[in-house]
């Protein structure tokens, strides 16, 4: 199969992707083999070529919003059939057993694997995953409209959950790219105001079509204070900023895996009167599920742009200096 590698991560520009042919891997028992048809592409796969994310493998095949279809079950599989459409998210693998899993939290599982950082995963024409982390897929929505859903999505929706963002509230989105292009449609299905702060460019654009009440530069104060807000950008700097345009007792909950560090905070005018900031980690199988759903409901519009899979790089490297409008989607099969 061909696939994109990278075997030690540096700089985007220098190109660490390399295409490779290599054999399909081999589902193990309770795993089901994937051809994959799309990957989207994510700032989580920008780590992992970087090395923001330490290397866990000598080499990794990045990719963790997977679409695809089923082509060869392993021994004492039983959810899905041949030719099943299926996705393959960021969380690969939990214990099951842990305090954490037991009571609904397993995305804080130690025992926690994930897609292209602890396991191969989507820059590729075939991958393995669990059968019981595999997502069944609407019907409705093509292969590359989908594929950003898988983690951009369904990451954003965990961070308007961590921001326990109610219906009608105004909300702050700090970054809009990939995972806030999805997230906003669902604040506006919420009927929510939505104050986006960007850096500018066509994220600025894409925002104003997408409902967005006022838009302002990265680290610019909202026209109003903010009942809660979402930090997109991996950007520590804008912490302060964030929280101090919260009203009291709101919340910013920071979506990335990765951030930059933050400054000191002042804590009268940026952590007093009970506001929080929480971090977000992966998400729950549930988060998937009812994301998906809700996706089909509203229903969602991903704008992506199809990039063939040895382009991966220039994906990626789009990506790092802010030209996507939306979210890359490769084309794999």
């Amino acid at each position: 199969m061909r696939a994109m590698v990278v075997h030690t991560p540096a700089a985007i520009d220098s190109n660490p992707l390399m295409l490779t042919e290599m054999a399909p891997p081999e589902p193990a028992p309770g795993e089901i083999l994937v051809r994959v048809t799309a990957c989207g592409v994510c700032r989580t796969d920008l780590h992992v070529c970087e090395g923001d994310l330490a290397p866990k493998h000598a080499r990794m095949i990045p990719g963790h919003e997977v679409v695809g279809v089923v082509e060869r079950l392993g021994a004492g599989c039983t959810r899905f059939a041949r030719g099943a459409r299926v996705g393959i998210a960021w969380l690969r693998e939990t214990c099951g057993v842990c305090a954490y899993c037991r009571r609904g939290r397993e995305n804080l599982c130690p025992s926690a694997r994930f897609t292209g950082w602890d396991h191969d995963g989507g820059y590729a024409e075939f991958a393995v995953v669990r059968e019981d982390f595999a997502y069944a897929l609407p019907a409705t929505m093509p292969d590359a409209e989908i594929a950003p859903l898988l983690c951009a999505g369904i990451i954003g929706y965990r961070a308007i959950k961590r921001a326990e963002v109610r219906p009608g509230a105004t909300v702050g989105l700090y970054g809009f790219g990939g995972s806030a292009h999805l997230a906003i449609q669902v604040l506006r299905h919420w009927g929510c105001e939505v104050f986006v702060m960007s850096r500018g460019g066509v994220h600025r654009d894409l925002a104003r079509e997408l409902g967005a009440g006022w838009i302002g530069a990265a680290d610019e104060r909202p026209p109003r204070m903010l009942d809660a807000a979402i930090l997109f950008a991996p950007a520590g700097e804008l912490v302060p900023a964030a929280l101090a345009a919260l009203d009291r007792g709101g919340i910013l909950a920071v979506a990335g895996i990765y951030l930059s560090e933050i400054p000191a905070l002042d804590y009268e005018r940026e952590l007093f009167y009970e506001k929080e900031l929480r971090s977000v980690t992966a998400n729950t199988r549930a988060d998937g599920v009812e994301f998906l759903k809700l996706a089909g409901e509203i229903p969602i519009r991903t704008h992506t742009m199809a990039i063939e899979l040895e382009d991966a790089n220039r994906a990626l490297t789009m990506l790092k200096h802010d030209e996507l409008k939306g979210a890359a989607v490769l084309r794999v099969s």
